[in-house]
């Protein structure tokens, strides 16, 4: 054998295909954190409609304009759904009352095609300890999710869907099954907030319960263990 066969020379030689992925790696690795989440702006506070006329106003919407909506509109309805308001021993309170602070919700959010302002089309998964998204399958999937729901094909209208998952057995580990029904009225918690929040904004949302479970799921790319309860479109009235 050759004196140079094991020389750093020649085994550098030898890893010369590494070269690519080793570039590839360092791409992905100095990508910005935008490129994984989107960062949404800070929820208002400092609500200019009263509360007493948000309830009044709350009405079932089920036709939308085409009008986009801007990122601010987005983040306020994901946090009025279910952002983080206070911490306490490290756990961070939310927008609705759950039994024993399990929280055992997750909110998705289905954008369409420059539907939002700043945001690509696709499913993208709620994270509230960083007022974020995480996208969790690219492109518009509106009509899918209202072809998931047995065709209620006015629901892709809307810009924007926000559907209310649960993982059960957060609640079901501590409260067996009557944590089932804890965890369908804290979707009720969050859908009512949904509802009172877009009216704030002046917009209007619907509510939808009738669809298939799988093929929903499998539409928007939810974990198995994520079972969908509602979809609650949202956008402008024509």
């Amino acid at each position: 054998m050759s004196p140079l066969a094991d020389s750093p020379l020649a085994l550098a030689a030898g890893l010369g295909w590494l070269a690519p992925l080793l570039a590839l790696g360092a791409l992905l690795a100095a990508a910005p954190a935008q490129a994984r989440e989107i960062s949404l702006p800070l929820p208002d506070l400092q609500g200019r409609v009263p509360l007493e006329q948000v309830l009044n106003a709350r009405r079932t919407q089920r036709e939308f304009s085409a009008r986009g909506l801007s990122l601010a509109q987005l983040g306020q309805l994901a946090w009025a759904a279910y952002g983080v308001t206070a911490t306490r021993q490290g756990l961070g309170l939310k927008t609705v009352p759950s039994a024993g602070a399990r929280y055992p919700l997750d909110i998705y959010l289905v954008v369409g095609e420059q539907a939002v302002a700043g945001v690509e089309a696709g499913c993208y998964r709620y994270l509230p300890a960083s007022h974020s998204l995480a996208v969790v399958k690219p492109g518009d999937q509106r009509q899918a999710l209202a072809g998931a729901s047995w065709r209620q094909m006015w629901m892709a209208q809307a810009p924007l869907s926000l559907v209310i998952a649960a993982q059960y057995r957060r609640c079901t580990e501590r409260y067996g099954n009557r944590g089932v029904m804890y965890t369908h009225m804290e979707a009720g918690h969050a859908a009512q907030n949904i509802f009172l929040q877009a009216e704030a904004l002046g917009l209007k949302a619907g509510i939808v319960g009738a669809f298939d479970n799988p093929l929903l799921s499998q539409a928007l790319g939810l974990p198995e263990d994520h079972e969908p309860l509602l979809a609650m479109p949202v956008g402008y009235t024509r």
